[in-house]
């Protein structure tokens, strides 16, 4: 494989990305993310019966590969925490345009499989289609960075994942502050307005690199002119907040939890139905009746805990399943079928009526 050679930042590409994206390219790149943020999963149509009897075996192993893909690609749905993240979070940008320092951000914090990566990818979606509408002739403008935070992070390690995204290579000797200066004049070259930082768990605050990675990220939210949008595992018991540190970080951003779903109240319930009723709308099987699926609701709360992650899991796996084993349905049989994440077993477990019957009614 050939080695792909950086960018400069005059040939960084806009909206015609996703066209030149190695397969190999990550969300961490802006090759991969162009693709990410350029694809959208269109629907297939389904066949009428005359139609699907007058395939060959070929055109009807390509059709269904065609569905399994799609549903293994199904979209998700805008959740509350999604459009809490998305609101707040545009509404930050508008408020820090015109700020020198000092600007507002959002973390996201939750456990893991409740969404947050999901929420802020599609809150970076969401905000670079906004920007290239209203900048549509700009085709070298890129609005949005994403990084992950690496293990046991220094600051030149931090600093080089910003580099990455760009496709900007440095020597092994080069120092962080030459690396961190290239970043900054990419950055703003592309009109950089917002900064996406995942897995910010993985900042120890405890640790001296940790510290001082944590003082690295805060020096590009200065030098940046930028929004920052964090999400980690469960920060506010990590430590960031703590301290000189943590008390300026928690007087300039604002925490949005993100917990699995409740079943306790009625409300709970129809929130639930609803969601899962969204997800059901998008199925294209040709044997499943809608509204099957709210109808085990409460069955698929319990499988899932009521996370967003493993309900993916779950309604796509299905789905799957249905086409290769040709029953075109989806039910409660051949969702027990479909592997999903330990926590959501174990909180199938604890939370599970004992009477299976009751799993099966519908919550009325």
């Amino acid at each position: 494989m050939s080695k792909r050679k950086p960018s400069s930042p005059s040939g960084l590409p806009g909206i015609d990305a996703a066209e030149r994206t190695p397969p190999d390219s990550p969300l961490t790149t802006k090759e991969g993310w162009g693709h990410f943020v350029a694809h959208e999963p269109v629907p297939p149509r389904l066949l009428t019966t005359a139609e699907r009897t007058t395939l060959t075996g070929n055109e009807r192993l390509r059709e269904d590969e065609r569905r399994r893909e799609y549903h293994a690609d199904l979209p998700m749905v805008n959740t509350p925490t999604i459009r809490k993240v998305i609101t707040t979070s545009r509404l930050l940008i508008q408020l820090n345009r015109n700020q020198i320092s000092a600007r507002r951000g959002v973390i996201l914090s939750g456990a893991s499989g409740t969404g947050k990566t999901t929420a802020l990818t599609r809150l970076g979606r969401a905000h670079e289609l906004a920007i290239r509408m209203r900048h549509s002739r700009d085709r070298h403008r890129l609005p949005v960075i994403y990084v992950t935070v690496p293990p046991a992070a220094t600051p030149k390690m931090l600093a080089m994942e910003f580099a990455r995204f760009f496709g900007l290579a440095f020597p092994t000797r080069a120092n962080v502050t030459d690396i961190v200066d290239a970043v900054c004049a990419t950055a703003a070259h592309v009109h950089v307005d917002l900064v996406l930082v995942d897995e910010l768990h993985n900042l120890n605050l405890a640790t001296r690199s940790g510290a001082e990675a944590s003082d690295q990220l805060k020096y590009f939210a200065e030098r940046l002119p930028a929004t920052f949008a964090y999400a980690g595992i469960d920060i506010e018991s990590q430590g960031l907040f703590a301290g000189t540190r943590g008390r300026q970080i928690a007087g300039r951003f604002v925490v949005i939890p993100a917990a699995p779903f409740s079943h306790a109240t009625a409300a709970d319930h129809e929130i639930w139905r609803a969601l899962v009723g969204t997800l059901e709308s998008m199925l294209r099987l040709y044997n499943h009746t809608l509204g099957t699926l709210t109808g085990l609701s409460e069955y698929i709360f319990h499988r899932t805990g009521g996370m967003i992650g493993s309900l993916s899991q779950l309604i796509r796996g299905g789905a799957v399943l249905a086409i290769e084993d040709e029953s075109e349905r989806i039910t409660e049989e051949l969702l027990a079928l479909v592997p999903i994440d330990f926590a959501a077993e174990q909180s199938e477990k604890i939370t599970a009526p004992a009477n299976p019957a009751s799993r099966r009614r519908r919550i009325t």
